[in-house]
């Protein structure tokens, strides 16, 4: 039988362990809300730029950006945004079996797949395709800069630019709210919601300086860097919400758990206080008989 010395160490085991979980989950909450208005803010940089490009591409342009040009695919770049640490729920593990089914489906039709790779928790899973990884970015922290991140993708852009690839996907993590987040993976080129756009009203001619061909190849450039940097402060946001929620779990776990152990100290106090009185009666029973 477990001795009330054992069960009062796993209970003061147990409470460590949930002020720790409470702790991890309060800063998680503080990370999140941070993380969380950073990435609503860069938000409507990728709209507006979208927007100016719909407009510009409204004017009589024969130009046509190779970014928004379909072509036969025999070769796809994939960016894969996982978390450096864990303690973040199935985030990772969710995102990683999409990301492999899309990988077999491109292989049952004989096209092969280049990575990008950031985050420790994706090196450990793809570490099999290492003949196939561009590049791998790790601990670029809670509040990565847009230069980093952009310098880390340029290699997959050239390959595109040069038509080594032929598609580029974005697996990453979407952040919903704090309860609910999602695994995405989105086409990011070539682009298929900014599109030449003709229509019947007459529309002002406008005059570009520079002209409208640099302008056009500086935005799409913007637009897709800010894609992908958009996609980061999401997955970021969704690590911190997930941890959040894991270190909630554990924590009231270990509250459960805590009630559990100190129902089974009483009951096994309660039989010795009342072996101990047994004894007591019994002996004084003895004497007086005596």
């Amino acid at each position: 039988m477990t001795s009330i010395k054992e069960i009062k160490k796993q209970i003061s085991s147990v409470v460590n362990t949930k002020k720790i979980t409470k702790a991890m989950e309060m800063v998680a909450i503080s990370k999140m809300r941070k993380t969380e208005d950073r990435m609503r803010s860069s938000r409507p940089y990728a709209d507006i730029i979208q927007q100016v490009i719909n407009h510009v591409l409204q004017g009589k342009l024969e130009y046509k950006h190779m970014y928004l040009k379909k072509r036969k695919v025999k070769r796809i770049g994939m960016i894969i945004i996982s978390t450096d640490r864990g303690l973040c729920g199935s985030l990772n593990t969710n995102l990683f079996k999409q990301v492999l089914l899309k990988i077999q489906e491109f292989a049952e039709i004989n096209v092969s797949c280049e990575l990008i790779l950031f985050g420790l928790k994706s090196l450990s899973v793809f570490k099999l395709f290492k003949n196939h990884i561009l590049a791998q970015i790790t601990h670029l922290g809670e509040y990565p800069s847009l230069d980093d991140v952009i310098n880390s993708v340029k290699i997959i852009f050239n390959k595109y630019q040069l038509e080594h690839i032929d598609k580029i996907f974005l697996a990453y993590n979407k952040f919903h709210n704090k309860i609910f987040q999602s695994p995405q993976i989105t086409e990011l080129l070539p682009i298929s919601n900014i599109e030449y756009k003709h229509t019947n009203c007459k529309n002002w001619d406008y005059l570009y300086e520079p002209e409208s061909k640099i302008i056009l190849d500086t935005l799409f450039n913007r637009y897709v860097e800010s894609q992908v940097y958009q996609s980061i402060l999401e997955n970021i946001a969704s690590e911190q919400a997930a941890r959040m929620i894991s270190m909630k779990k554990a924590t009231d776990n270990s509250s459960d758990r805590i009630k559990e152990l100190q129902l089974i100290y009483n009951k096994i106090r309660q039989s010795n206080i009342t072996q101990e009185l047994t004894e007591i009666i019994s002996g004084a029973s003895a004497i007086s008989i005596d």
